[in-house]
């Protein structure tokens, strides 16, 4: 009996620690995806021009997103060490905490990255905002600010107007140089809307995608925690009735 339950007891150590310092290594995986987060949405809400442009947009919303994303890394950040420790010290209570703070930043972090999504995808809510904005710079395009605001965009965009050129023919407006090709003289097809729109995504697409891998390495880490918690509760069993 006590060859067969020491063979027993060795054989959970190991998965013990199997699991344990495989959790240790995630939780170290998630810290450096959770840091990287956090620096590429600080980057995206403190780059000057980008700023700006939503500004003068109107389209501050956009921010939303990136405020939760924020704070949740910043949250991750410290809690993956909360994750290293009690998985290191096989505390069955730190595990517990550590379990139910993954499966808040799972949900966290689907939360941010839809609603960042929500505001710089196609047929988002951020393209309303983008409409009536950039139809109110065409209708008042004679005004400096007006003209100052539209050229900086369609230049830089390569696009004309909000939903293209017959935008300043409906409101009645001249059709600007900004509005054509510089080498072929043609007014850009595009809208502003829809090309500003790409290029939010372009911006977002590479926190998204961060946000998600932090949210799947919330799942995993949540169920190696429980999973740990198991295996130690099944060795305190095995040592109390053995020493019985």
């Amino acid at each position: 009996m006590g060859i067969g339950y020491g063979a027993a007891e060795e054989q959970l150590e190991k998965q013990i620690g199997c699991v344990k310092y495989t959790l240790f290594c995630f939780n170290i995986v998630a810290w450096m995806i959770a840091t990287a987060l956090f620096a590429l949405s600080v980057w995206l809400r403190a780059e000057p021009g980008f700023n700006d442009w939503l500004r003068i947009l109107e389209a501050q919303s956009f921010y939303i997103g990136v405020y939760v994303l924020i704070g949740i890394s910043i949250i991750m950040m410290a809690v993956s060490f909360l994750g290293c420790l009690s998985a290191l010290m096989e505390n069955t209570l730190a595990l517990f905490v550590f379990v139910g703070t993954q499966i808040f930043g799972f949900i966290a972090t689907v939360a941010g990255s839809a609603v960042l999504m929500q505001f710089s995808t196609m047929n988002s809510s951020l393209q309303p905002l983008l409409n009536v904005s950039l139809r109110g710079f065409v209708a008042t395009s004679e005004y400096t600010y007006s003209n100052y605001v539209l050229t900086m965009i369609q230049e830089n965009i390569g696009c004309c107007g909000a939903s293209g050129p017959w935008d300043y023919l409906d409101l009645r407006q001249p059709l600007p140089s900004s509005c054509r090709d510089t080498v072929s003289g043609n007014a850009f097809f595009n809208g502003c809307v829809d090309e500003l729109t790409w290029f939010f995504e372009g911006k977002t697409g590479w926190i998204v995608a961060l946000a998600m891998t932090l949210g799947l390495l919330n799942v995993i880490c949540a169920v190696m925690s429980f999973v740990l918690v198991q295996a130690v509760k099944k060795e305190e069993e095995q040592a109390s009735n053995y020493r019985r």
